[in-house]
């Protein structure tokens, strides 16, 4: 392709021209389509000139079918202004040569028709998945997408490539797990209770705090476990200030002498007392999945791992001594560690792998990152009663949807986190002892005595000898790229935060190292689905999600073809409090206009997680909006709301619920 304003037009003959398709009711432009597709879209390129009669008339067919069912069909139209030019590009310029399929290797007709990985507008053989032919194979393609289905004919099978393992391998485990983590933990008992050798390989090493932790992984040690806790105590601490008054509720003495208790108790918070507990809790958790290894036959291995072949892994124990372990297969569940700052003195700065083991409050605390892992301390570190900044590049929860996403910002500065816009600190250093000044990129500064990073992880591969096996990383986040769990190396696979493309959830890793031990050593053929997996943010309001957000559904179907069902409601456990019900819970369901599918459901408001669990069940099974409306609400619950919606943004009508 040649930049703009250049005039060498014999070169743009031999590109094609593509062609949007256009919903019903559109009369006049569209935006350009994302160059990708939903998971379940099949993406289908057809090329031709445009005089040509056949080329029309299966453009025109598959064009119809992308408009009745855009959620199972993308088309990309690659018009040719001529023969000439046609013949050029798919002939004399070589595409068709490049396509697996002996069948396109002669063909030389219009149109040419095939399925790809991506909706590119200009044709790549390098994502072509199938060869589907000229027009009457095109219009056969057609017919058979209409055609009936019997559901026993389906397949959600998955092909492994051929990894070599037989039961006479003669290495010392059928299968090594590398990392201690949930996902690893599932794969490993998985695979042992179906009769195979195991072992777990894990060894943690300190963050650049000096924070270290047993076995479990980041969920259990650093992560979920501690976060839930200490979100749970800054909500006791919350609902005491703010709704044991109202309720009639005394804090120590007194308070049944007929008085009424005043509107807000003023709370004090024992860091060191939390802290003790909740470690208490996770050293507890760490001893229980030691035992249950034993339990399930599955050897644990205190090491680090670092592959010296396929079949073969160096380890180094904590007392710095030497040997391999050799295995058939290997899974790598060695999850991300925190992306730490580049900026000088940005040692002094801690990070989620070293909060919750602080010995002392945190104190003042600036927050560096608008991630859901941010906000999340940020938030209970608020509610806790201190005093916390956030630092924002950009915008909040990224990957989530905006308005969502505002609607949290709105709710954590008004319960007291300050949020510093568009910065980023430029500098780190100690002043008045151990406290940190940052000056920040716009020139302004403060003090904080501490500095928690969360701008993200980076999986953690660096030191894995991946290269002695053939296995290439992301660049930018050193993740491995995998089909059906299965690295470039047939024997060596990935799960959980450590493989690309893939939502960084427990439950994920965990569902997908138990779905993988199955189809390795059980009879399974089943993928893991990592579609419409539900989520929810633990910040001072939580948020439950689950499928897509606003922003790309919009993207994805265009506003013509969605619907955004919404409503804004004060839970009745706020009702009674001035100070909570100035802001409001939030619903909004998002449909597909053409066959009534929910498209996401999105939740903010108290116990989000629990709410949304059961949306997502209804989400993997294909729920529409007639579902939802004809479920009967359990009442009065913020639940209810889900399944009462009525005004869409379209109508412009106020979507604030009333009464009861």
């Amino acid at each position: 392709s040649t930049q703009s304003g250049d005039k060498k037009t014999s070169k743009h003959a031999q590109h094609p021209k593509k062609k949007q398709q256009e919903p019903f009711g559109k009369s006049n432009g569209r935006v350009s389509e994302p160059p990708f597709a939903m998971a379940s879209q099949q993406v289908l390129h057809i090329a031709g000139w445009s005089t040509c009669a056949f080329y029309r008339r299966a453009s025109s067919v598959l064009s119809s079918l992308s408009v009745l069912f855009p959620t199972k069909i993308k088309v990309v139209d690659h018009e040719f202004p001529s023969r000439a030019d046609y013949r050029a590009w798919l002939i004399d310029g070589g595409f068709r040569d490049k396509v697996a399929d002996s069948r396109a290797h002669g063909h030389s007709s219009s149109p040419f028709c095939w399925s790809s990985e991506s909706a590119t507008s200009e044709p790549d053989p390098a994502g072509i998945k199938s060869f589907i032919g000229g027009h009457d194979d095109t219009i056969a393609w057609c017919r058979e997408f209409c055609a009936p289905k019997d559901a026993s004919d389906a397949s959600d099978e998955c092909e492994l490539v051929e990894d070599g393992h037989s039961e006479g391998h003669g290495y010392q485990y059928d299968l090594v797990v590398i990392g201690g983590g949930s996902g690893g933990l599932a794969a490993s008992k998985e695979a042992a209770a179906l009769g195979a050798k195991v072992a777990v390989m894990d060894f943690v090493k300190p963050s650049p705090a000096g924070t270290a932790w047993g076995l479990g992984g980041t969920c259990v040690n650093v992560g979920c476990i501690p976060k839930k806790l200490m979100h749970g105590a800054a909500l006791i601490n919350e609902s005491v200030k703010m709704d044991a008054g109202i309720f009639g509720v005394s804090v120590g003495a007194g308070g049944s002498d007929g008085g009424a208790p005043p509107a807000t108790v003023d709370t004090t918070h024992n860091w060191e007392t939390m802290r003790e507990n909740v470690q208490n809790h996770i050293k507890g958790l760490n001893f229980k999945y030691r035992v249950n290894l034993r339990e399930k036959s599955v050897t644990y291995l205190n090491k680090l791992g670092k592959f010296k072949d396929a079949h073969t892994l160096e380890t180094l124990d904590k007392k710095g001594r030497t040997a391999t372990v050799t295995a058939s297969r290997f899974i790598v569940a060695v999850g991300g560690r925190p992306t730490t700052l580049s900026c000088p003195g940005a040692e002094l700065a801690i990070t989620s792998d070293d909060v919750f083991a602080l010995k002392t409050s945190p104190g003042k605390t600036l927050c560096v990152g608008a991630s859901y892992i941010s906000l999340e301390c940020a938030g209970f570190l608020a509610g806790l009663g201190y005093d916390v900044t956030v630092a924002v590049r950009s915008i909040l929860l990224r990957g989530f949807d905006r308005e969502c996403a505002d609607k949290i910002g709105a709710y954590m500065e008004d319960h007291g986190v300050k949020f510093r816009r568009e910065v980023v600190p430029a500098k780190l250093e100690k002043v008045d002892g151990d406290r940190i000044k940052v000056t920040f990129s716009d020139d302004t500064s403060d003090v904080y005595d501490t500095v928690l990073v969360a701008i993200g992880r980076t999986a953690d591969t660096q030191n894995l000898g991946l290269d002695s096996i053939n296995v290439s990383t992301n660049a930018k986040n050193l993740k491995i790229p995998a089909k059906f769990e299965q690295t470039s190396c047939p024997n060596v696979y990935c799960i959980g935060d450590v493989m690309e493309g893939v939502p960084e959830l427990t439950p994920t890793a965990i569902q997908a190292g138990i779905n993988l031990s199955r189809r390795l050593f059980g009879k399974s053929k089943e993928p893991m689905d990592y579609k419409n997996v539900c989520t929810t943010v633990f910040t001072p309001i939580e948020y439950g999600t689950v499928g897509y957000s606003e922003d790309e559904a919009i993207e994805e179907f265009g506003s013509d073809n969605i619907d955004v069902y919404h409503k804004s409601f004060i839970p009745l456990e706020w009702a009674l409090s001035d100070q909570r019900s100035k802001h409001q819970a939030f619903t909004k369901v998002i449909v597909d206009r053409n066959d009534g599918k929910v498209l996401g459901i999105h939740f903010v408001g108290p116990n989000a997680g629990e709410v949304m669990q059961g949306y997502g069940t209804a989400m993997k099974k294909g729920i529409s909006f007639k579902d939802l409306e004809d479920t009967v609400g359990i009442h009065p619950t913020s639940a209810e709301e889900i399944v009462t919606l009525t005004v869409t943004k379209r109508s412009g009508e106020d979507s604030a619920a009333g009464g009861c």
